[in-house]
């Protein structure tokens, strides 16, 4: 898949977050790296409803665009990108979601640092586990406007399940192909739904 279909296949996904109410509005922010390393990312504001493959925009490893894209304006957490790329450098995409599970929980268990989940057969679906018999975690950090400040908090060695939270705010996954970090965000978000599913029922 060349480039362009890259950012169209991409584009896609994006508009099926949108109508799964993972992308409300303008928020959320994607990338991916091509071959030449790169870093595609998307541009700030744009309604993820309206979201085309005229909305992606290239950046280098410090988030400042490339000449050709001196003109756009990259996500406001085009840092953070730059960071996971940094720190995992076989990742290939990288998907945030603005999803109503991961903005309550996060901020629920912010004080926790991170939600547990247990047993659940689709823990399978992130690299690395071939059993449902464990517990993994999603860590969460602080939201904060300074990015710098936010790359901070973040601790490699607690986001080896490929995601985390930002509390109040939303979720990160990734992975080393487009289809592999949808997996993830995909687990993930269904992990939080799960979550929020138990605390109605325990709420009755």
């Amino acid at each position: 898949m060349d480039e362009l279909q890259q950012n169209q296949a991409l584009a896609d996904l994006i508009q099926t977050f949108y109508h799964q109410g993972k992308a409300p509005a303008t928020s959320t922010n994607y990338s991916w790296r091509n071959p030449a390393g790169e870093i595609i990312i998307s541009r700030s504001g744009v309604d993820k409803s309206q979201f085309s493959p005229q909305d992606w925009m290239k950046v280098d490893l410090k988030g400042l665009p490339l000449p050709e894209f001196a003109h756009c304006k990259p996500s406001a957490e085009t840092l953070i990108h730059c960071f996971l790329y940094a720190e995992f450098p076989d990742t290939k995409c990288i998907l945030h979601s603005h999803s109503v599970a991961a903005t309550v929980l996060s901020g629920l268990y912010l004080n926790q640092g991170a939600i547990a989940f247990a047993d659940y057969e689709v823990i399978k679906g992130i690299r690395g586990h071939n059993t449902h018999d464990c517990t993994v975690k999603l860590p969460i950090v602080p939201n904060s406007q300074d990015m710098g400040e936010l790359c901070d908090r973040l601790h490699p060695e607690s986001l080896k399940n490929f995601g985390f939270l930002i509390a109040r705010h939303g979720l990160y996954a990734w992975g080393d192909t487009i289809a592999e970090a949808k997996r993830h965000l995909e687990v993930w978000e269904f992990l939080l739904e799960c979550e929020i599913a138990l605390l109605k029922i325990q709420a009755k």
